[in-house]
């Protein structure tokens, strides 16, 4: 079954505001939710649905992505499917689910999570850190889209101890400083300021061997290469954010995201704006006096014939539609050719006369009259 559009799943115009995003998915939300609709498969898939389109479209970089690429562009950065972190999803959401147990809860039934991010029993979980990688794309690669096979070095859970820190036999007890808090409290006149336990670094135990592989933290640096789909169209500077692929989180917790920034080489001949693409194209004095076609090879490597007007000046612009770059909905943007008068460096015997021929015909003698800055503009 294809997908709906996220703005139709949500019931929203394209150029809904952020508040009403929220609230349209709010309403589903409480609508579809799964207490509610016990045992009922439809109300479910709706609700798996509204998700995904609210992960997107309350995301005002993956919005951006989306209504400029469509699915196409959002494949691989996230959804309830692809290991996003739920709690950044549902913050605003606590009344609907009942604090972060509550929709972990739903989500590992609806979408297959593990509850690994909840932690072991009695110790506290944070997010792994996000990660950046700088991609260097040719221009090409940019304009149609590719798939690109990235190696990098990731903290990931210790294979040794699964993450806990501690060694085979070992275990966590209390920290004595904050007992358990993670906490200490430190006083300054009438401040009283609340800072990380320096013992266990706000982590509330401590470890009492810790595991000789990882040091204790849990983590170990690991060389990982996974595959990265480039859109077609994106731009320089732009990103793909693939969630799931930065560090892992202490003590199980969830891992962060890894952000794919992209660098697009110039091109010899080519240039880009937006979704138009732009090229010089030479042409001899007599193409441009009388007219003609000249063979031109697109971005793409297909060849075209383009027609030259009679008495076409240098500087002329022409349009060639859809030649330019893939947009949303199967579109191209257009090439933009501009004409530049090639003039011989050298003539012949013959060629020299014909010229004094026509100059005789036409005329060009006399002082040149200065073109008006209005012409020139135009």
């Amino acid at each position: 079954m294809a997908k709906r559009d996220y703005y139709e799943v949500l019931g929203v115009e394209k150029g809904a505001t952020k508040d009403d995003i929220k609230k349209a998915y709010r309403r589903l939300a409480i609508q579809n939710h799964p207490d509610k609709n016990p045992g009922d498969k439809a109300a479910e898939e709706r609700f798996k649905e509204a998700t995904e389109a609210y992960e997107v479209l309350g995301d005002d970089q993956k919005r951006q992505t989306y209504d400029q690429f469509g699915f196409a562009g959002v494949e691989g950065m996230g959804g309830p499917s692809g290991g996003q972190d739920f709690s950044s999803v549902f913050k605003d959401f606590e009344d609907i689910f009942g604090g972060f147990g509550g929709f972990t809860n739903i989500f590992d039934s609806l979408f297959g999570g593990s509850g690994e991010a909840r932690g072991r029993a009695g110790e506290r979980v944070s997010r792994g850190s996000n990660l950046r990688y700088d991609l260097e794309l040719a221009f090409e690669q940019a304009i149609f889209g590719t798939s690109v096979e990235i190696a990098y070095t990731k903290n990931d859970s210790c294979k040794v101890c699964h993450g806990s820190g501690s060694a085979e036999g070992g275990g966590k007890r209390v920290c004595p400083t904050c007992q358990g808090s993670g906490q200490v409290r430190r006083s300054s006149g009438f401040f009283s300021i609340a800072q990380p336990c320096p013992a266990c670094r706000g982590e509330g135990s401590i470890i009492e061997k810790p595991c000789r592989e990882c040091g204790g933290s849990g983590l170990a640096k690991k060389k990982q290469k996974i595959k990265v789909t480039i859109p077609a169209g994106v731009e320089d500077g732009k990103r793909v954010s693939i969630p799931g692929q930065g560090d892992s989180g202490p003590n199980g917790g969830m891992a962060g995201d890894l952000y794919v920034f992209i660098h697009v080489q110039s091109h010899e001949y080519f240039e880009r704006d937006g979704a138009d693409l732009y090229c010089a194209l030479p042409i001899g004095l007599v193409t441009a006096a009388l007219g003609g076609e000249i063979a031109f090879t697109t971005i793409e490597g297909k060849k075209i014939k383009v027609s030259i007007p009679a008495g076409s000046q240098h500087g002329k612009m022409l349009r060639v539609r859809e030649e330019g770059v893939p947009v949303q909905g199967g579109r191209r943007g257009d090439l933009y050719l501009k004409l530049m008068l090639q003039v011989p460096l050298k003539l012949s015997k013959r060629g020299r006369e014909l010229l004094e021929e026509l100059r005789a015909a036409e005329g060009e003698e006399g002082e040149p009259k200065p073109f008006k800055l209005s012409e020139l503009k135009s």
